[in-house]
């Protein structure tokens, strides 16, 4: 799935650069689209699901770096390609994804545990052996030792939604931690797109939203393994809608300092103007400080997400999860355009959503330090949970 999906990202791109008109650029971007969730779910899974529960964390934020020198990357080439065409752009983004693709297909492998749950025990142990090869050390134990059995409903691709459904503790999990990334969401890819809104550069605005991705997933990475996840999130939710509504009375009383009447002084118009730079340089760090904090929830809650499912119904469980977060996604360039003319709009949804949405956290269990489980009925057997309401 990576290794197809990855290059149908960067195909569907390069074929954009050549677009003749606007149905088959969006038929291009919609298969764009379409492919690169899957890019993002399956990258996140394999990786977690090769190593031990001592790296799973740290290992799960290493990708968020990736992602954001991604989205460091862009403000910089369209800065030097803002006199070429926009299809300029298309084909420069697209070509590492191409060799990426191809990077996938020759050296990534194949989740041993997802092999060992659909019943491959050959494979999983040819890739462990392989594994443990690259480590310079050698395996040698009989896969039956192994204790995972394969799961009987797991026969088709409609088998891990159903069983999702039809398990009550793993539909509520799953509905708590929908909502929780729902209100992510919406402030993840809404204060980029809110920053064009702001009396502010707007190079240095996106490029200042990038930036704050590297000490997020710094301080994600270093803590991640000591952090309670219930309380992590609820307080990085609160943290970012506090700062988010923050921005709407920074905005109010820029607009308001603005409105001048012709009869005003020289003087008097200078010192309002310099006024209003100290205040949108305030509303552009309350902005930050409100972006890295959904920033660390978002990477917190991914590597949540991880810990609440076991390995037969992970792959869609995230998929679920990330759909939330793109389903917020949808209403954020809605609101953004109404920001435009009141920021409590764009801003203040913003900060109101994510402190709601994250206060859904306290009904998830916590998570921290615990062994991945395999299937659902190890799941239920280690944490009880065929018997409590989550």
């Amino acid at each position: 799935m990576l290794h197809i999906t990855c290059l149908m990202m960067s195909l569907a791109g390069l074929f954009t650069s050549l677009s003749p008109n606007i149905w088959t650029y969006s038929s291009l971007r919609f298969i764009s689209g379409f492919a690169r969730a899957t890019v993002c779910t399956s990258a996140l899974v394999l990786s977690t699901e090769l190593v031990g529960r001592r790296w799973r964390g740290e290992v799960g934020v290493i990708g968020f770096f990736c992602f954001t020198i991604g989205f460091l990357s862009l403000p910089i080439m369209a800065y030097f390609f803002q006199n070429s065409s926009w299809r300029v752009l298309y084909l420069m983004i697209s070509l590492p994804t191409f060799f990426y693709s191809i990077l996938v297909h020759f050296f990534v492998k194949e989740s041993p545990r997802w092999l060992l749950v659909r019943g491959r025990e050959e494979e999983a142990l040819k890739i462990l052996r392989s594994m443990a090869r690259l480590n310079g050390k050698s395996i040698d134990f009989n896969i039956e030792a192994l204790c995972i059995e394969e799961e009987a409903w797991n026969v088709n691709v409609y088998s891990a939604m159903k069983i999702l459904w039809e398990k009550k503790w793993a539909f509520r999990r799953l509905l708590a931690i929908m909502v929780v990334n729902f209100g992510v969401g919406l402030v993840y890819y809404g204060m980029p797109l809110g920053a064009g809104n702001l009396d502010f550069n707007l190079y240095l605005s996106v490029t200042f939203n990038a930036l704050a991705e590297f000490p997020s997933a710094l301080l994600t990475f270093f803590l991640i393994s000591r952090l309670n996840r219930r309380c992590a999130m609820i307080t990085l939710s609160m943290v970012s809608g506090v700062f988010s509504i923050l921005c709407v009375f920074l905005s109010r009383e820029r607009k308001g300092g603005l409105s001048l009447s012709k009869e005003r002084t020289w003087d008097v118009l200078v010192s309002i103007e310099r006024k209003g730079d100290i205040k949108n340089g305030w509303q552009m760090g309350a902005e930050f400080v409100a972006f890295f904090s959904c920033c660390t929830a978002f990477n917190i809650v991914i590597i949540y997400c991880l810990e609440l499912f076991p390995t037969s119904v992970r792959n869609s469980a995230l998929s679920l999860v990330r759909l939330a977060i793109v389903f917020a996604g949808i209403f954020s360039p809605l609101l953004v355009v109404l920001g435009r003319e009141n920021a409590f709009w764009s801003f203040g949804v913003f900060g109101l959503v994510i402190i709601c949405c994250g206060m859904f956290s306290l009904l998830l269990p916590e998570t921290r330090g615990r062994p991945f489980c395999d299937t659902m009925e190890e799941q239920e057997c280690k944490e009880g949970t065929s018997s409590s309401p989550l």
